[in-house]
């Protein structure tokens, strides 16, 4: 999030004064890539880099130039999921982490942020995991991924999912579908930041026959709105905000078809039974 909160400043402030990339890599002596990898947020500047780009770009505030040296040390800062690279394909988690808002629709599985172990692991073997050790540490980066849930800051998270989801787990192994959906009622129930709906089957088609995805919103201004979609090796970001516009009409339609939380309760709690 840093890094990519930093690109964005960095193409600002090149903009201000009027620079195209081409002038302002003239200006610094650079190589033709150099700026533009930082400005996509593909490298991280040294300290020396940005001062710089901070003095081509005339930026003598001395409090304008230590917020943006200090965003770029901030930027190289490791968060607890880089120590699951191996079994975590992209910068998702960093995103989520910061959000103040998800909002997600997930068709076949039950949303990662509210699955239990057991699911979570069900889910890994049904991805073709390749060991019982893959699969722990697959679990164990989705369980700490869920304490974002607990904090002071916990984002407001609204999933919509499709009742064919429940019915396909339901239909694999009924002890863990039982204790899945337990816990789905359990903190829809407990926790005010939390809204649970159920796409019931019988609505029919629904806006959203493309498939699964995330919204992620944030309450500091500089940093736009996302949409993640996940796929087999690293995940699509949308960040147009005509893109985006339009996944979130998508959500929301799908959110009116959908049963309320209370209804979505009493489904789940029938299933159950």
């Amino acid at each position: 999030m840093r890094k990519r909160r930093l690109a964005a400043e960095l193409r600002r402030l090149r903009e201000t004064v009027g620079y195209t990339v081409d002038g302002a890599r003239k200006a610094l002596g650079w190589s033709s890539g150099r700026l533009n990898h930082m400005e996509a947020g593909r490298s991280r500047p040294d300290p020396s880099a940005l001062r710089d780009l901070l003095n081509t770009y005339e930026v003598t505030d001395p409090a304008r130039r230590e917020a943006i040296l200090a965003l770029g040390r901030q930027s190289k800062e490791r968060g607890w999921w880089d120590t699951y690279s191996d079994v975590l394909p992209d910068s998702y988690i960093g995103f989520e982490a910061e959000a103040s808002t998800i909002s997600t629709f997930q068709p076949i599985v039950i949303p990662g942020l509210l699955q239990t172990a057991d699911y979570a692991a069900m889910s890994a073997r049904a991805a073709l995991a390749r060991s019982d050790a893959e699969i722990n540490r697959i679990v164990a980066a989705r369980m700490e991924r869920q304490e974002i849930l607990a904090g002071e800051d916990a984002p407001d998270l609204h999933a919509v999912v499709a009742e064919e989801a429940l019915i396909r787990l339901c239909s694999t192994d009924q002890g863990l579908a039982r204790q899945q959906i337990s816990y789905l009622i359990e903190i829809a129930e407990s926790l005010n930041t939390i809204t649970v709906q159920i796409h019931p089957q019988s609505s029919g088609m629904h806006a959203a026959t493309f498939g699964a995805m995330v919204i992620l919103d944030y309450s500091d201004e500089r940093d736009p709105s996302l949409v993640y979609i996940e796929t087999r090796a690293e995940g699509l970001y949308l960040e147009e905000p005509a893109y985006v516009t339009g996944y979130r009409q998508a959500f929301e339609h799908v959110a009116m078809d959908a049963l309320s939380q209370a209804g979505s309760i009493d489904l789940m709690k029938n299933l159950i039974r």
